[in-house]
């Protein structure tokens, strides 16, 4: 791993982009990792767009500010494609996209003009049927564990558990980490 591995989440307000970093940094916390995940996201109501930020590292972060050079960055709604200036600011041809979509990634690589390693996964369809509803966050948690290895899958399973167990209750829980799995063996990567 880099020093630092820097990860953008993009979605809408109340899909789960705050709560996406908040889960992977809480494993990656647990993996012995340094970690800094923080939101960024206007006054709007629900369903605006937002951003949400991960650092990862082996050493303390000393960056307080948000990320410009995304590893990786993963779009939850795929309507945001639309402004792909958004999408694919500051991101390399040798960083990674991670696409909720039923498109293909030579779809998803013309319509952005994205030249670097793209990865597509229908999330949202995994959601509807693992969770009986479109909360796509959690199978994209699966896919970056995958294509990032930055940690297993196993601890992001029993992160979740951890901080959403008494929340949501075990069923609820099993639900949502087995969409995590089934995306990370869905991804192709």
């Amino acid at each position: 791993m880099k020093d630092i591995y820097e990860i953008r989440i993009h979605g809408r307000g109340g899909q789960g982009a705050k709560t996406a970093a908040h889960i992977l940094a809480c494993s990656a916390l647990e993996s012995k990792h340094f970690i800094q995940a923080f939101p960024e996201f206007g006054p709007e109501r629900g369903g605006a767009p937002v951003k949400s930020f991960l650092r990862i590292s082996k050493k303390p972060i000393t960056i307080h500010e948000s990320i410009k050079e995304p590893d990786l960055v993963a779009v939850i709604d795929p309507t945001l494609l639309l402004n792909k200036e958004l999408i694919l600011e500051g991101l390399t041809q040798d960083k990674i996209l991670i696409v909720n979509t039923n498109k293909s990634i030579e779809q998803v690589r013309f319509d952005l003009g994205f030249k670097g390693k793209i990865y597509t996964l229908d999330a949202t369809k995994i959601s509807l049927e693992c969770l009986g509803r479109n909360m796509p966050n959690m199978p994209i948690l699966g896919a970056i564990v995958k294509v990032s290895k930055l940690f297993s899958l196993k601890s992001l399973k029993q992160e979740f558990e951890k901080e959403f167990k008494n929340k949501i209750g075990k069923e609820n829980v099993t639900k949502n980490t087995d969409a995590m799995e089934r995306a990370f063996n869905e991804v192709d990567a």
